[in-house]
């Protein structure tokens, strides 16, 4: 027989890296089994002082990779009430996670963290500042405004780190990372880490890095032979057909936790309710909803009290949902990369996801450029069939009678068959009740939802698919807390040819109460265009994007330069990040 091999030793594992004994002791003690690769590669550079640029996908353990060495260094630095390391993260939800993980693995060093975010006390975060913190983890905008009130000083910084830095980017806080930065000291360390590299935040990176250690590290790749960690599956299916396929899919799936995908709010809370209709404990998660009731929201998640949340990116982004089985792409998701941050909530720590994504016919290409991006086939699946669905209804009915079989309280209901067995056999008596159970449970007028195949149609079909009217996205905001969609063309950028679609820049954004509509109304009234020239609208805190038609986008570019938004002259150019 041949023995097994013996257990990792974390120990040992990250003992080899440099790390101290607390530190070693702390991450043994809270289950790791051995580094990850980016834990590997990015503990000991930054150990050696030296800055570091970390391209990682989301779930691969970067906060160690980070906190570890940032806590080891925090033992040489003198004392003062200043902090010594400064963490940036896109949301609140993100820097609470991010300071409890510090203050987890250096709880036998003494150190002191704050995590900083709108939201919570600012009186509470002042006193914290006046006593005097070791480690500050926040978000842009709260850490700006501290800087700005002189509560916050970053002095004596000696490690700053961008965490999810192309998240930041995204949601505009570009100009707020160049101030915070600037205002740490020229000497100090710094550690990016990011998903994505789009050329925005190479800029960043060009200003903010010294000779920087460049380590790119993707998912953990299952041994040959081995089914991989997250499965990939894509259903195309007609628009109107998406929500029955997305409810038979989950009923097929039957996930533990599910995190779903949608566009705006309003197709957020519009899921929300027909998932609960349906017998699914969903919560909604949207820049509409107040905090406390994201923090219900995640409470009721954590606690098993809800088995699906829906949410837009923004909303979900820095959320940690332990043992999160399912990420659903209700919405097809905006780029290719955005795809990695959404799938990367799932098959972490070892344990295998699964990734739903649906597709309309006219989005089939953005399949291809997922694979080309991760290296990894997606599967093309079929909606489940009307007789699959209710063969699996069946068998979950069979599981529920087996289970109330066991269960106490059963009396009430044996007196009953007992004076139904005067008149009917016990195997009828028995099938009538699952019959009834089955038909108050399930509707079962169940019609067939027609699939398309995964490959693109002909190249003459594509012309004619490009050429047909596209359909307008909700009027609605996309997302309170980062983007906007005007009522503009729908879907992904892959709707429109090469070379029809080009995106502004817009020096303008939430920060100034702009809207969707506002910048919609003054592109249509100042050029007299039409509204179909007009694609979609991203409204950020500092910034904006608007997708035109790349024919009229000079016209455009001239009018906005002409008027005032907000009462603001902007700054409008061509969108540097796309040329």
């Amino acid at each position: 027989m041949t023995a097994e091999p013996p257990p990792p030793d974390a120990a040992a594992g990250f003992a080899a890296l440099g790390l101290r004994p607390e530190l070693i002791r702390a991450v043994t003690e809270l289950g790791y089994e051995e580094p990850t690769s980016i834990q590997r590669e990015a503990i000991p550079i930054l150990l050696s002082g030296r800055d570091l640029l970390g391209l990682a996908a989301t779930g691969t353990g970067k906060t160690a990779a980070f906190a570890l060495p940032l806590l080891q260094g925090l033992r040489d630095a003198p004392s003062s009430p200043l902090p010594a390391a400064l963490v940036l993260v896109p949301t609140r939800e993100l820097a609470i996670q991010v300071a409890e993980a510090v203050h987890r693995y250096g709880r036998d060093l003494g150190v002191s963290v704050l995590p900083i975010y709108g939201g919570s006390s600012m009186g509470q975060q002042l006193r914290a500042l006046r006593r005097g913190v070791d480690v500050v983890v926040a978000t842009p905008g709260r850490a700006l405004d501290h800087l700005g009130r002189g509560t916050l000083r970053l002095d004596e910084v000696r490690l700053a780190v961008l965490d999810e830095a192309d998240e930041m980017l995204d949601m505009g806080f570009a100009e707020d990372l160049d101030a915070l930065l600037s205002a740490t000291p020229p000497q100090r360390q710094m550690a990016l880490f990011s998903a994505t590299f789009p050329r925005r935040l190479r800029d960043i990176a060009d200003r903010a890095l010294r000779d920087p250690v460049r380590i790119e590290v993707g998912r953990e790749q299952a041994a040959p032979g081995e089914m991989p960690r997250i499965r990939q599956l894509v259903f195309v299916v007609r628009r109107h057909d998406k929500r029955a396929a997305l409810c038979r899919v989950l009923d097929m799936e039957a996930p533990q936790t599910a995190l779903v995908f949608c566009r705006t709010r309003l197709d957020v809370e519009d899921l929300t309710e027909a998932l609960g209709s349906r017998g699914y404990a969903a919560e909604a998660l949207h820049g509409g909803l107040t905090q406390s009731h994201r923090d219900r929201a995640m409470q009721r998640l954590r606690a098993g009290t809800a088995d699906v949340i829906v949410a837009t990116d923004v909303a979900a982004r820095g959320i940690d949902i332990q043992h999160l089985t399912h990420v659903v792409n209700y919405d097809a998701p905006a780029a290719p990369e955005q795809y990695t941050h959404r799938i990367g909530r799932t098959g972490r720590a070892g344990r295998e996801g699964t990734a739903i994504t649906f597709l309309e016919p006219r989005e089939r290409r953005l399949a291809h450029r997922i694979e080309q991006l991760t290296g990894q086939p997606i599967e093309s699946a079929q909606v489940p069939s009307a007789a699959a669905l209710r063969a699996r209804r069946l068998d979950v009915l069979r599981e529920q009678v087996r289970g109330a079989a066991s269960a106490e309280g059963l009396e009430p209901f044996r007196a009953i068959c007992d004076s139904l067995s005067e008149d009917l056999p016990p195997l009828d008596i028995a099938a009538a009740a699952l019959k009834a159970l089955h038909a108050a449970s399930w509707n079962d007028d169940l019609e067939e939802i027609p699939s398309y195949a995964l490959t693109p149609p002909p190249r003459a079909a594509r012309r004619d698919e490009s050429r047909a009217p596209h359909g307008r996205a909700s009027r609605g905001a996309r997302e309170g807390g980062g983007t906007d969609a005007g009522a503009g063309r729908g879907g992904d950028r892959a709707d429109a040819r090469d070379g029809e679609w080009t995106r502004l820049f817009i020096g303008l954004g939430r920060r100034a109460r702009l809207r969707a509509g506002d910048l919609l109304g003054a592109i249509l009234n100042e050029t007299n265009l039409s509204r179909d020239v007009v694609g979609r609208i991203e409204i950020a805190f500092n910034v904006s994007f608007v997708e035109v038609r790349a024919d009229v986008a000079e016209q455009v570019i001239a009018a906005l330069r002409s008027t005032n938004l907000r009462g603001h002259r902007v700054n409008v150019r061509l969108d540097r990040g796309q040329r």
